[in-house]
């Protein structure tokens, strides 16, 4: 398979539907896409045929682009990671595996356009982010949780805004930024840079005011990552973590016993902002990010410092109290979306965590909302239709039934 029968595939691909996020090819399936986390397949004509291993090996010597250090890689550890651009339609990063000594691909799709932080909808304190001058802003999620897509969208609002020099370090280069009021320099592992530590310690001396980490993964990038945010630097960075507490026990679980109080009082002096998103299905399709956020005061500083204790020295608390700087715990980010129409009354509750907690304060808002406009709620609705249909309301089991 040559590189322009590559593309064409996947311009069929792409075209088969709307909200493609991702492309498999495996090795005894037909080419397979997710759209909305689930995996089908592609409607084509003719139907793609069933793929062969020698089919997935072409397709990884084309995008790996013949890239030695990366078919090291793939040999020396079994996966690469690489990007891949179709021109005119879109850019994908794309993961090379082996599997039962054959080679699969996944690759994810990523808009050509750069969604910005109005597009995605996230909350205003984002732009309060943007200002920052120095410290340390932690996005996290699992992956396929759309970290990527809100690095991005914080990056090109301080490129549209601020006459700044960015340094983004990328594993690989996802999201291209042209330079606007802003000047972003993107470098990609392996090709601009050897490792994540030595490329952040190089970007120190590049003058830049924010650094953009596409991962922190080890000790020795973190610790040099709150360094550059204890000398000025505003460091952008995302993990594999699902929420601020598991986040800040991540980063002090790197270090030996000894270590971890000096590296609370560094991470309670430098961390900003912790985000920790989860992509959830909207009402009218596609999937819109929930949010946690912790922000730095002097509540948050001090559990960071000293570590959660009690009922009340925790950062759910903190989320759940200080709504006044921006925080949120993930369940009242869910009631706002449903609140504003962008999620259903199923989805949050499928998805928030304190079941019970959701489900009365949805039932306080559908309250609140039919009394302001005077019509009956759900419940209300509910003993309208028994009286109506059966001549009687709502009574304890086992009542009477009224004739």
């Amino acid at each position: 398979m040559r590189t322009r029968e590559l593309d064409d595939l996947l311009r069929r691909i792409l075209k088969s539907g709307d909200r493609v996020s991702d492309v498999n090819f495996t090795p005894g399936k037909p080419p397979q896409v997710e759209t909305d986390g689930n995996l089908v397949f592609p409607f084509t004509e003719p139907p793609l045929p069933e793929l062969t291993p020698y089919m997935t090996e072409q397709i990884a010597v084309n995008l790996l682009h013949d890239r030695a250090d990366l078919m090291e890689e793939l040999f020396r550890t079994g996966s690469c990671d690489c990007a891949y651009e179709v021109p005119g339609l879109a850019r994908f990063r794309a993961n090379v595996f082996t599997q039962r000594g054959a080679v699969s691909i996944v690759l994810r799709k990523l808009e050509m356009k750069i969604a910005t932080i109005h597009d995605l909808i996230l909350p205003l304190v984002f732009q309060n982010m943007a200002t920052l001058h120095k410290g340390l802003v932690l996005i996290t999620g699992a992956t396929g949780q759309g970290k990527s897509t809100t690095l991005a969208a914080l990056v090109h609002e301080i490129n549209m805004t601020r006459p700044v020099h960015v340094i983004s370090l990328e594993d690989p280069i996802e999201f291209v930024h042209r330079h606007q009021i802003g000047t972003v320099n993107q470098r990609e592992l392996g090709q601009d840079f050897s490792d994540w530590a030595s490329g952040v310690r190089a970007a120190m001396r590049q003058a830049p005011k924010v650094i953009v980490l596409g991962e922190l993964r080890d000790r020795e990038t973190m610790e040099t990552a709150v360094s550059a945010a204890e000398t000025g630097h505003l460091v952008f960075a995302t993990m594999h973590t699902m929420g601020a507490g598991e986040t800040i026990n991540r980063l002090v679980g790197m270090f030996p016993a000894s270590e971890q109080p000096r590296l609370r009082a560094r991470l309670a002096d430098t961390i900003q902002y912790i985000v920790a998103q989860w992509l959830v299905p909207r009402e009218e399709g596609g999937r819109i990010a929930a949010l946690e956020i912790l922000a730095a005061n002097l509540r948050t500083r001090e559990i960071i410092r000293e570590g959660e204790s009690g009922d009340h020295k925790t950062f759910y608390r903190a989320l759940s109290d200080d709504s006044v700087d921006g925080m949120q715990t993930f369940d009242q980010h869910l009631l706002r979306l449903v609140d504003e129409g962008f999620v259903s009354r199923d989805t949050v509750l499928h998805y928030c965590t304190d079941r019970v907690f959701v489900s009365q304060s949805m039932d306080r808002m559908e309250h609140a909302k039919a009394a302001a406009t005077g019509e009956p709620d759900a419940a209300e609705a509910d003993d309208a239709g028994l009286k109506m249909n059966f001549g009687y309301g709502r009574q304890r089991r086992g009542g009477k039934r009224r004739g």
